[in-house]
């Protein structure tokens, strides 16, 4: 058994669950508990920390307007485990928080393989689990179960976004020649299947040319990178994120790879932290996206987080944040809608049927769940890199943006 310490951080703040107009009726002395999974050092240590901030403001932007509203609400008890990115870890703690905490929820697992270990636990115990930052869509397919939700774009709505792009910029007779490379886990696999399977669907006449599977946290990618320059395939899909996708980068910068083939990477590449971590050297015109960009869409909900992060953080936030003050949120309209704190199946039914306004909504969208999938819906944006340095230390960011609704009638489980 490992020695673990229970959690790294407590946050206890009284929160305005301000989201629905019904009254409340909670207690004074009510307290709602809520377990939170996120790497807090070690390779993650970014998005767990970044989660951490996002967290506290979704926390003091309700408590504030609680102050103006005169209305009793329940107190959100919020305790943020280390997971160190290791899945029996997470196992260990989400059971220590269910066992010896007595949480409400479960929240939060940034790796997809932490994801699937914690939401067994959390079917097992019956205790709702709140997604914020993983994405393969194996969670919300055959490992699904009542009781998980995610609250963050999975790689499926990014592959289904990437082959509608693919499809749109590459209207060419010829069989286009893909390759892929992406981490050796079932992030990487899902991401892969997902695009080939949208591309199909489709008719978009392309061919799978390679496939290539570093594991994660490699260091050298230089072989990788040799077998696709040696390649030359028309468009190289990347589905590493972090400084995974960093060092890679880096690395291939050393070589022609980025003039041989069009560059591409429709989950996590255009993370805020990346472009920042690559600053200058960062390729202009490669393809990117991200579950959250600080610069996209340009509204008055994005802006005022990605500032409030900024001023809490003194730096601008990884997807990661977006996710994690969008599960907070998520576990406050529920509460606020079932009024019932004990009734799980109120809980449940309310997660099915949730819409939410979030940052990363642009005008006239709003976030709503999947009542099949459990996958929150949302807009998938794409972009190129650009030369832009309003962001520091970043000196490039997405733009030349292209827009990808999901559909009205959407089924992600396959």
């Amino acid at each position: 058994m490992l020695s673990l310490p229970h959690y790294t951080s407590r946050i206890l703040i009284v929160v305005l669950l301000y989201l629905l107009l019904m009254p409340s009726s909670y207690s004074d002395d009510k307290v709602i508990k809520v377990g939170c999974l996120f790497p807090m050092s070690g390779s993650g240590e970014r998005y767990g920390k970044d989660s951490e901030v996002a967290i506290n403001i979704a926390l003091r932007e309700i408590n504030a307007l609680r102050k103006k509203s005169g209305i009793n609400y329940p107190t959100l008890d919020v305790l943020i485990g280390d997971t160190k990115s290791k899945p029996l870890r997470a196992v260990q703690l989400a059971r220590n928080f269910i066992d010896n905490d007595k949480v409400d929820f479960l929240c939060g697992a940034v790796s997809s393989s932490v994801a699937l270990a914690v939401t067994k636990v959390s079917h097992d115990k019956k205790i709702i689990f709140v997604g914020t930052d993983h994405a393969s869509p194996r969670l919300v397919d055959e490992a699904l179960h009542p009781y998980y939700f995610r609250l963050n774009n999975g790689t499926r709505q990014s592959m289904r976004a990437g082959a509608n792009y693919i499809s749109q910029q590459f209207k060419v007779n010829k069989l286009i020649k893909i390759a892929f490379i992406g981490p050796d886990y079932d992030y990487g696999y899902r991401a892969w299947d997902d695009l080939r399977f949208y591309l199909e669907q489709g008719e978009v006449k392309f061919k799978p040319v390679l496939s290539l599977w570093p594991k994660l946290y490699e260091k050298n990618y230089e072989i990788y990178i040799d077998a696709l320059i040696k390649e030359k395939p028309d468009i190289v899909i990347n589905g590493h994120w972090g400084k995974d996708l960093v060092n890679f980068i880096r690395q291939a910068n050393k070589t022609e790879l980025f003039k041989l083939s069009a560059f591409m990477n429709f989950d996590a590449g255009g993370n805020y932290e990346t472009l920042a971590e690559l600053g200058a050297e960062m390729p202009l015109g490669i393809v990117l996206s991200a579950r959250h960009h600080i610069n996209w869409p340009q509204t008055k909900e994005n802006n005022q987080f990605v500032e409030s992060f900024y001023r809490s953080a003194g730096r601008y936030p990884s997807y990661a944040a977006e996710g994690a003050y969008s599960g907070i949120l998520a576990i406050a309209k529920v509460l606020r809608k079932t009024q019932s704190a004990a009734d799980i199946d109120q809980r449940i039914q309310a997660f099915k049927n949730i819409k939410l306004k979030l940052p990363e909504d642009p005008v006239g969208f709003e976030s709503y769940m999947d009542p099949v999938s459990h996958q929150i819906l949302q807009v998938q944006s794409i972009g190129k890199t650009v030369k832009n340095n309003a962001y520091p230390p970043a000196t490039v960011m997405l733009g030349e943006w292209f827009d990808y609704y999901p559909p009205t009638s959407w089924s992600l489980k396959r």
